[in-house]
């Protein structure tokens, strides 16, 4: 895996580009804007994600498939959640058979409420998959900042590739067999990231932010288990480990949508214009929905889908939860 071809242009598919390069790999970037393709090509940065990050010259852009495809050893996926089925569909009739796929978004699609690697497996049945998740914020892997992750698939030896071909000293792969358990743990932390951040923007305090947390990974590892996902993987980085990063640092963008919520911002106006996704808001009612399908209660995870999608007041969504039943830890 030693040319890779990495499909979405956002801060996590930069920063992916720039592992690979340290890695010793060579990776195409396909973008969709123009200007992101004109900016690493010509100044090799991306400064509309990822700014004031230089970029190795060797990591070129391109605003074609055909293009990013071209000698391509392996596909790295960093699309948004909700547009996957989409780029799959693109990508179906371009790619030859066996050609190993990296899904690295983190979400659950609302249509369907398939994980990223069942819809992959759906769509592109002849190509194998594997996962990464984990605490990771692009800013600090560009940064080169050490960072742990998960890399999952059910083949030991695809995981361990992918670790050759993107590890390093100061980012380090864990090699896991569990890809549900590690999605389902990627996908549900971003849902939490929102209440927490709705807990801190109505000043409920720390002590409520550690509840929500403690209490939100109960439900990880419910819905998980229900999928046919392991604990222990959920307890790990792709489960805990981002849960505590996404729901307290800064740079977390579920958060700090929650964060404006809780201080009375409107959801429309925070979503008018972005240029960058924010996961947390089409998986809230993904979760919600694939919860009620298989029967797992999730109470945080139905408020936060109460707030955004059904007009639910946040201080009537907190007296419902913390007028609970008494119950077991």
């Amino acid at each position: 895996m030693r040319r890779l071809a990495i499909i979405g242009g956002g801060a996590w598919g930069t920063a992916l580009a720039l592992l690979a390069r340290r890695a010793g790999a060579r990776p195409t970037l396909w973008a969709r804007d123009p200007e992101v393709v004109a900016a690493i090509n010509e100044r090799h940065e991306n400064p509309l994600f990822l700014p004031g990050i230089a970029l190795d010259p060797a990591i070129a852009a391109c605003s074609s498939l055909a293009c990013a495809l071209e000698g391509a050893e392996a596909l790295l996926l960093v699309v948004p959640s909700q547009f996957l089925r989409a780029i799959l569909l693109l990508l179906a009739p371009q790619i030859p058979p066996g050609l190993p796929l990296l899904l690295c978004s983190k979400g659950i699609e609302i249509a369907s409420q398939k994980t990223m690697s069942e819809l992959a497996g759906e769509l592109l049945p002849g190509s194998p998959l594997a996962v990464l998740s984990g605490p990771s914020f692009a800013f600090e892997v560009a940064r080169d900042l050490p960072t742990a992750v998960t890399i999952a698939s059910v083949d030991p030896s695809l995981a361990r590739a992918f670790i050759a071909a993107l590890g390093n000293p100061r980012f380090r792969p864990y090699l896991s067999t569990d890809p549900i358990g590690a999605e389902i743990g990627g996908a549900v932390k971003n849902v939490l990231a929102i209440a927490c951040g709705i807990v801190l923007g109505c000043g409920l305090g720390e002590n409520a932010r550690a509840a929500v947390i403690t209490r939100g990974l109960a439900e990880v590892m419910r819905l998980g288990l229900a999928k046919g996902g392991r604990a222990e993987t959920m307890s790990g980085l792709s489960g805990l480990g981002d849960l505590v990063l996404t729901c307290s640092g800064a740079g977390s963008r579920n958060f700090a949508l929650g964060q404006a919520l809780g201080r009375g911002t409107s959801l429309e106006s925070l979503l008018e214009g972005r240029r960058t996704v924010v996961e947390g808001v089409a998986t809230a009612r993904a979760v919600v929905e694939l919860a009620r399908r298989l029967e797992v209660e999730m109470p945080i995870s139905a408020a936060v889908e109460a707030v955004l999608y059904r007009g639910a007041a946040i201080d009537a969504m907190t007296r419902e939860l913390l007028n609970r039943p008494y119950r077991s830890e």
